[in-house]
Order: C-alpha cells, then structure tokens, then sequence
C-alpha cells in the first residue's frame, strides 16, 4: 500500500531516545527546554513564549481556555478544519461559528471570516489547509483592527512563511501538530506560542496541574519546603516530556530536507496530471508564500470523486479527504448552515499520497492511477 502518510525516523531520532535513556530522566526536563528553545528560534519568538505539549489538540484546547470564553461567547472557524478546533471551541461553553472557504485552496479569506463576525465574537480560529499560508496577513490586520483574538491552527504548517515571515507568528495564539502523520513527528506532541507574556506564563501553568511552582525534584530547594503546592487555578498535565522532545529536536535539524522533498513530489504530481482531463491540482502559492507541502490534493467532478477513491484503493493507493466539513456534525448544531464554497471542495477535493518516503516511480505510479481512473470514470459516465 502506498500510504498517505508516513513518519520519517531512523538512526539519529532512535539514538536521541537512547541517550535519554541512558540519562534516565524521561519526563518535563533540560530536552523539553531545548527542543522549546530550538522551535522558538525556528518560527522568530522568544523561548519563554512557546510550550511544548503532549498533542496539538491540547495546544487548541489550552488555546481558547486563556481567553475565559463565556456561554454566548462566539469563535469563528472555517469549517472545513480538523474537529478539535470545534471541540475546543464547545469545551469552553463557547459558540463555533463556522465561515467559507475559497474552493480551491480551501483557506478561508479575510472576507469570508469577517462576513459572520458578530459583536459576540471573541476569537477567529484560522487553520492553513494543506501548509498553505493562506489570506492570513489580511485576516490578521482585519482581527487587529476589531480587537479580536487570532489563533493560527498551524498544525499542517510547521515550515510555512509569509515574505520571510514564520506562519503562526501573525496572530495572538498558535500552535503546531507533532503527531505521527504529520512533517515534523514525535509519535504525539504539539506546541503553542502565545504572544503576550502574561498569557504564556499562564498557559505553562495550566498545562501543569495549574502549580504556580511545581514542587518536584527540578525545583527542590527553590523553597525550605518545596513539596507545597501553590495553584491559583486549576489545570490538567498535558506538558510535553524528554523522551519525544529528543525526537522532536531531531526531525526539526532534518525539517529542512522534509520541506524540499514536499515540494519536489508535488512538482512532479504538477508535471504528470497537468493534462488529465477535468482534474483540477492545487493552485499555485502566491508571490512571497511559502508552503510546508503537507497536503496535495486534485479536485474532480462529485459524481467520480468517491469512485476515484475506491478505484485507487484497489490498486493499492490509499488517498482521503481532509477535512470533512464540520457544519454538517450535529454536534455541532450548524447543519442548516449554507456554505457553498465549503460545499463544492468537500464534495470534489481527494488528498493523495504524500511524504518523503515516497520514491519518484512511486509518485509515477499514483498519478498513472490516477489518470487511468479519471479517464476511466468519465468515459463510463458519458456513455
């Protein structure tokens, strides 16, 4: 099977593990430290600003619950973005209201956001399909200017930038996916930035138990009695640890070489279906735009799109959509929600495989599928 996904790891990611082994501190510690400080230095933030964290749904969760979000309090988000970022909006007894997207890169624009603000608004939740920076220089000021919290779900986007500019760095809040399907792995993990200090200070505590000061060993003499505990609030342990921090500070050094075999599989996808007729491939990045090339996706009629899917799975390709648009959950109470643009992608847009393990003949062979199913397709459908 030709996966969609597939984590890079070798010898220098399981030889990080073994000295942390060999060191015997597997949990929060001097690794977590570095890996936050090597991150921050990647995205241009100050180390103090960013914690690392078990997930990047935690990141989401941890996110909106700094803004103290009331019941009536309403959080804008694309709908077609992954169901963490609604279920960390419901989590906080806040209304996700959900906005369109541009059909073909499946970023929601400045004006699609700012078509359902309301004065109940509270926070944009903006999620860059596929590692594409996406509208979000013109979504950032139009938040500025209204006062309302950005948070960039940069989950996709761990390498993506705006002239020169790191995504994640625009908004108030951010944060990164360090799952095993995504560029940058540590089996789980996740980051957040946020910008105002007295809000980092806060979400590092809460992502310990809520401890002021945590009272274990690393602290031990801080205090004649370092065991008391000191909670202005409470939180829950969903912190980030040594063990996939030494795997994180690897795959970050090889972030690089990740990126640039993204983007030389999605030019030769560009160069074999350019010609295959009624695919549409993803629209060029405009000038200035960096992507991290964490999705490639082709768009076809809605009549062969699940077809297609079923024809590539026979012949060993596994492909999804993602993802699936969230105004239609009943969850989340927004299924008489027209969104047409949201519509029309969901309907025709198929993700095909893409990593760095994937070797040029096996790209040939997915889009020699592809081509074969489409033509396939259409020809039994116009008889």
């Amino acid at each position: 099977m030709i996966n969609l996904f597939e984590p890079q790891v070798g010898a220098r990611e399981l030889a990080a593990v073994a000295e942390t082994f060999e060191d015997k501190w597997l949990g929060h510690g001097p690794r977590t430290q570095a890996f936050e400080a090597a991150f921050a230095e990647h995205i241009g933030v100050p180390a103090e600003h960013v914690v690392f964290l078990n997930s990047g749904t935690a990141g989401l969760f941890l996110a909106l619950e700094t803004m103290d979000l009331q019941a009536g309090d309403e959080v804008v988000l694309p709908s077609l973005s992954f169901v963490a970022a609604a279920n960390a909006v419901l989590s906080c007894g806040a209304r996700p209201v959900f906005c369109d997207v541009d059909p073909r890169t499946l970023n929601p624009t400045a004006e699609d956001v700012e078509r359902v603000i309301t004065p109940r608004t509270k926070a944009v939740v903006v999620l860059h399909y596929g590692g594409s920076p996406g509208d979000i220089v013109r979504i950032a000021s139009r938040c500025r200017e209204l006062g309302v919290t950005l948070v960039e779900d940069a989950a996709c986007s761990v390498a993506s930038r705006v002239e020169g500019r790191a995504v994640g760095s625009f908004g108030d809040i951010a944060m990164w996916s360090f799952d095993a399907m995504k560029v940058l792995v540590t089996g789980d993990g996740g980051m957040i930035y946020l910008k105002d200090r007295e809000r980092a200070v806060r979400a590092r505590r809460l992502a310990y138990h809520g401890l002021a000061q945590p009272s274990g060993f690393g602290h031990a003499k801080v205090s004649s009695r370092w065991w008391e505990l000191d909670i202005p609030e409470p939180g829950r342990r969903v912190i980030g640890n040594d063990l996939t921090a030494a795997i994180g500070a690897v795959q970050l050094s090889r972030l690089p070489e990740f990126v640039s075999r993204r983007q030389e599989i999605c030019a030769l996808y560009d160069r074999e279906l350019a010609s295959v007729p009624g695919l549409l491939l993803p629209p060029a990045l405009p000038d200035g735009h960096e992507s991290t090339h964490y999705f490639y996706w082709v768009q076809t009629d809605p009549e062969i799109r699940d077809d297609l899917a079923d024809d590539l799975y026979k012949e060993g390709i596994y492909t999804t959509f993602r993802y699936a648009p969230l105004h239609k959950v009943p969850a989340f109470g927004s299924q008489n929600l027209r969104l047409p643009h949201s519509d029309w992608a969901s309907e025709r847009t198929l993700c095909l495989p893409l990593h760095p393990g994937l070797s040029d003949g096996d790209v040939h062979t997915v889009a020699a599928a592809v081509r074969k199913a489409v033509e396939n397709r259409r020809a039994a459908g116009a008889r």
